[in-house]
């Protein structure tokens, strides 16, 4: 779709205005990125020191709604039609974020702890998050077409995935 203050200019200078809008955007947004990351990190740890819950459980339930803002607006959106085609695409638009996150995180992740020689002790977090993705993975490469009842089994993964860093954890005993 063409933003409407573009539509009536000829295709080339639609296209030169829509490259800038979007370097723009990037860039405000990832200047948005480094601007407010390192206090929603320190805000996010202190959160767990006063209430006595691990910081990571913090961040992980908390952090994704701010990160994936966009995404959960964009998946309202098509669900707001209300019909098959476009609650698939919005339940196809959060996994496709959720995985593609996940992944390029982890690789990030990865890359630290390998480059600047950190202890390992995420073999608990780490392994559930794999375990997970591939759950989801599973669930939604099956069918076609995304129901509610799909939607429900994702959406139970998100605290399952807790219980299962806490049963790597305690149970299991990994770091």
């Amino acid at each position: 779709e063409m933003p409407e203050d573009l539509a009536d200019l000829p295709v080339a200078q639609q296209q030169r205005k829509l490259m800038i809008r979007s370097c723009w955007m990037m860039g405000f947004g990832t200047l948005m990125v480094l601007v407010f990351s390192d206090p929603m990190v320190d805000i996010l740890s202190e959160w767990g020191n006063r209430m006595s819950i691990s910081p990571f459980y913090i961040s992980f339930i908390l952090a994704p709604f701010a990160s994936n803002a966009s995404e959960l607006l964009s998946a309202y959106t098509y669900a707001k039609k209300k019909s098959q085609k476009s609650m698939t695409t919005a339940l196809s638009t959060l996994i496709g974020a959720a995985c593609m996150n996940n992944t390029f995180c982890l690789f990030v992740f990865l890359a630290l702890v390998y480059f600047k020689n950190l202890a390992w002790q995420f073999t608990a977090e780490t392994l559930a998050i794999v375990l997970i993705q591939w759950v989801i993975g599973g669930l939604v490469c099956v069918k076609k077409v995304q129901t509610s009842v799909t939607a429900c089994l994702i959406l139970a993964c998100y605290p399952g995935c807790l219980f299962v860093v806490w049963f790597f954890e305690n149970v299991v005993g990994w770091d």
